[in-house]
């Protein structure tokens, strides 16, 4: 057996990037204790498709497979950055692709995983933006262009993205506690595992529910570690919160 790793909002931009560095730190960490990585969106900071030639995408390639050819699972749930993420790569990975929303059993808890976009309804432009970029149709399009093209479209949306951040007010930007709280009911999980909003922290909600938020790692390494015996930490910011 060995402990379980969950990590979110990376943003990788670059091999030489010194993110880059705390990624493969945390790599080698699983490899010595782990039994499964769990990824949940934003691994990069933009993701163009399978066939990007980009030497930071057969890095992580390399990196992730070294992991699961060492029997450690890897699991790969999309973000909001790194959607375009199929088939091809997760097979040179040896990623296993999740849904938008996936229920896993750590232990005796049943907990719920996702990126954390959809639990954001408040912010109604971000949520039409995501509804026309999911779309098999639109992702067909955009794929069969020139990588030079779809960089440039890339390099447009961030800097869109970055101004609609910016001008939104800070409650729209985070989740609606009536989605998370309707999440519960449905999934009937006891915990809800997410990234996103780049506000790590931990959330005690009634009873044995908590909401576990990761954190972005462009400030600083974040993971979540559950061990055999289901006690958990959250690593953020240099704090290491205990999970009761």
């Amino acid at each position: 057996m060995g402990a379980i790793y969950f990590a979110s909002d990376l943003h990788l931009t670059a091999v030489e990037d010194p993110i880059f560095d705390r990624f493969s730190a945390l790599c080698r960490r699983v490899a010595v204790d782990g039994q499964a990585l769990y990824l949940l969106g934003d691994v990069f900071e933009a993701y163009l498709g399978d066939d990007d030639d980009d030497p930071l995408v057969a890095a992580v390639g390399v990196q992730l497979r070294a992991l699961a050819d060492a029997g450690i699972a890897l699991s790969f749930t999309h973000g909001n950055r790194d959607f375009l993420l199929g088939q091809a790569f997760s097979a040179r990975a040896g990623l296993r692709l999740l849904d938008t929303q996936a229920v896993i059993e750590l232990g005796s808890r049943r907990a719920l995983l996702l990126h954390g976009d959809t639990l954001c309804t408040d912010d109604v432009e971000y949520q039409s933006i995501r509804r026309q970029l999911r779309a098999p149709q639109w992702q067909a399009q955009f794929l069969a262009q020139p990588l030079a093209a779809r960089r440039a479209f890339a390099a447009q949306a961030r800097a869109q993205s970055s101004a609609h951040t910016a001008s939104a007010a800070a409650e729209i930007m985070d989740v609606n506690a009536a989605a998370v709280a309707e999440l519960f009911e449905q999934s009937g999980a006891e915990w809800i595992i997410h990234g996103h909003t780049h506000r790590p922290a931990l959330h005690q909600l009634e009873g044995s529910r908590r909401r576990i938020v990761l954190g972005d790692w462009p400030r600083a390494a974040s993971w979540l570690r559950v061990a055999d015996d289901g006690s958990a930490e959250l690593f953020f910011e240099g704090r290491r919160v205990v999970v009761d």
